[in-house]
């Protein structure tokens, strides 16, 4: 984590959902008839988005019903990006306008997300700028009160001039990224007409909200659980089975930090999931440890721990292997977050396993030997002063 923290610029690969950026849903019709709506597989919509460039791109069903009832089959369409323009294409459209506008004396050009500022000592007209963004691969959107006459709103304020430094401050807008996404999709699907329903940016700020309340419910995952075992058995077993929780999480979010792969909201409820799982061997394991104790009360504590083990050992490798075999499944064939939630579940499959076994046990007996062995302190006292007289 610290390495990718150094090479990367941040510890995980947090996606849109704790680092923000921008979320469509689009719906589909045939082509001419907006009232037709379309199922489209979401993996040829994934597959389109991935061909224009944007390998961060999350594609999802999502179903609603309109006014009368009727289920519309959208998409949902999730991306870090926040602009239409990655930063070379914002570098390389600024060379082709400073250029397309050397002869109106241009001053600056610069961008903020999808509107582009320029300032000239001539006008530069709508048309102008349209055509010197299209030359570039960009399409310009109407400049506000461009249609009215006399010009209001920002067409107004484009034609005005700045009598302090004669220039002109002008700002156009370009079609944004939902524009440049159902493009690609219609591209892909020529028979389909694609509609935008909805459209918004996700900022890091809330986002950051997010990492935190999903960092906050792992802990309080623990505590609970922690709780449940000091109260379903007693306080000897809490710590194992807390220490083996705290080692799969770590592994899981190791596998994910070393592999580069995606942290969404989904990660975490994998993770959580891997916790629960984990803590359902342990606590097999301790309950057939605690059963024994009883049974075998003429046996030394650690021979109990391994008898136990052993009769719970083919149960545990056969559960976590079905379970593991369902989610590789889904990791090979799987796309986008359900791959993602099958490989953390792989991960804490895996580690899941081991650490019921190696982790749990071992401390539950180091507890045991550490304050549960040996006579009570009055007694221990007394047997040490008989010994002494004889």
């Amino acid at each position: 984590m610290f390495v990718n923290k150094q090479v990367r610029g941040d510890y995980l690969n947090w996606t849109i959902d704790f680092k923000g950026g921008s979320e469509f849903v689009f719906a589909f019709n045939k082509k001419g008839d907006p009232k037709a709506y379309e199922k489209v597989d979401s993996a040829k919509v994934r597959a389109a988005i991935l061909k224009a460039g944007d390998d961060t791109a999350e594609v999802s069903d999502y179903n609603w019903d309109d006014k009368d009832g009727n289920t519309i089959h959208g998409m949902q369409v999730r991306t870090k990006r926040f602009g239409a323009l990655t930063k070379k294409q914002q570098e390389d459209a600024t060379a082709a306008l400073e250029q397309a506008f050397a002869e109106k004396n241009v001053q600056k050009v610069s961008w903020s997300g999808d509107r582009v500022f320029v300032r000239t000592k001539q006008l530069v007209t709508d048309q102008e700028m349209q055509q010197a963004l299209a030359s570039s691969g960009q399409e310009m959107k109407p400049v506000e009160g461009s249609d009215k006459t006399p010009h209001q709103g920002q067409a107004k304020l484009n034609e005005t001039i700045n009598n302090d430094t004669q220039e002109y401050n002008e700002t156009f807008t370009i079609k944004g990224l939902d524009a440049q996404y159902a493009k690609v999709i219609a591209d892909q699907l020529p028979d389909i007409d694609v509609q935008t329903i909805q459209s918004y940016g996700v900022g890091a700020k809330a986002g950051e909200k997010l990492r935190n309340d999903g960092i906050k419910a792992l802990f309080y995952a623990m505590g609970l659980i922690m709780l449940y075992l000091a109260i379903r058995f007693d306080i000897r077993y809490a710590p194992g089975a807390v220490l083996a929780m705290i080692h799969d999480a770590l592994m899981v979010i190791g596998a994910f930090a070393i592999s580069w792969t995606e942290v969404s909201l989904t990660s975490v409820a994998a993770l959580l999931t891997v916790i629960g799982f984990s803590v359902n061997d342990t606590v097999i394991i301790f309950d057939r440890m605690r059963e024994n104790m009883h049974k075998l009360k003429d046996k030394k504590i650690e021979r109990v721990v391994e008898i136990s083990l052993n009769e719970v050992l083919v149960r545990s490798i056969l559960t976590s292997a079905t379970l593991f075999a369902t989610t590789l499944m889904m990791n090979v064939f799987g796309t986008g977050l359900v791959k993602n939630f099958a490989f953390a579940m792989n991960v804490g499959i895996i580690v899941g396993s081991y650490s019921s076994i190696f982790l749990a046990p071992p401390l539950f007996l180091w507890i045991h030997r550490r304050w549960y062995m040996g006579p009570p302190p009055a007694r221990a006292r007394k047997a040490r002063e008989l010994a002494s007289e004889v």
